[in-house]
């Protein structure tokens, strides 16, 4: 084994008594001249680029954070205590999402489902909304590209409420607030879903900011068959056209999507 790393030139971390003084000799050399490989590594905050927004839409963002948080406080701490009293777990559903730039950060919605959920995903593949026939067969645990479960057994009874109502999106005014995400905006997605979507085609939708609406919800909800590709394309549709006219736009048509039968 020592020969082989010598002509490799690598070392092994195993020390052995009594201690071999040209193998630590080695180790150090080692150490020492691939010093500067790793200081040029990038770090990970270097690799994720952060995604500046225009002030005119910060500036709304927050305004309108603050504004809705007030007038939906009430309607948010009962919803707290109907989650509570029916079903065992926290209030809020916290999980990481990736949004502009593969920023990652915790991403806040009011718990809709048992506490096991998340575990429970893996076995309910086949009821992807979003996946063909052909996906559904070579589907394995998460790595489904968009996940949407159609009578979703997870749900509780105050989650099927909230949820056809999107109330249970009203916590994520708070993640407008620390500026993780803008009122419009593509949908933040969960890490396995992103570390799908890495190829330049489908890696524009990154770089629009992550929203509570956005364009494919306004323009789809209510058609459960919507298809991947057809999403993928809204997304960087409003990548590559967003603008603050657009959102105002998106805004509006929002609450007459709520309406609909089917959320997406």
């Amino acid at each position: 084994m020592g020969a082989i790393l010598q002509r490799t030139g690598l070392v092994d971390d195993f020390y052995t008594l009594p201690i071999d003084w040209e193998q630590v000799g080695n180790r150090i050399e080692f150490l020492s001249r691939h010093k500067a490989d790793r200081e040029l590594t990038p770090k990970e905050e270097d690799i994720v680029h952060t995604i500046k927004l225009p002030f005119a839409k910060r500036l709304f963002d927050i305004v309108f954070s603050l504004m809705a948080l007030i007038i939906f406080g009430p309607i948010m701490l009962f919803i707290a205590l109907a989650i509570k009293l029916e079903s065992k777990g926290p209030v809020f559903y916290k999980s990481k999402r990736a949004g502009a730039g593969y920023h990652v950060f915790d991403f806040y919605k009011f718990r809709s489902m048992t506490q096991a959920a998340e575990q429970e995903l893996g076995s309910l593949s086949h009821l992807n909304q979003y996946a063909s026939k052909k996906e559904e067969q070579q589907a394995q645990g998460n790595n489904m590209a968009f996940v949407k479960l159609s009578n979703d057994p997870r749900v509780t009874r105050v989650g099927w409420f909230i949820r056809k109502t999107s109330l249970d999106e009203l916590p994520q005014l708070l993640n407008v607030l620390k500026g993780d995400m803008s009122v419009v905006g593509n949908r933040p997605l969960p890490l396995y879903e992103a570390q799908q979507l890495t190829r330049d085609v489908w890696a524009k939708r990154f770089l629009a900011p992550a929203g509570i609406t956005g364009l494919w919800q306004v323009t789809k909800r209510g058609k459960t068959n919507m298809s991947a590709e057809e999403r993928i394309q809204l997304d960087n549709d409003y990548a590559q056209n967003c603008s603050f006219k657009l959102d105002l736009l998106i805004i509006l048509k929002t609450l007459p999507a709520m309406l609909q039968k089917e959320a997406v």
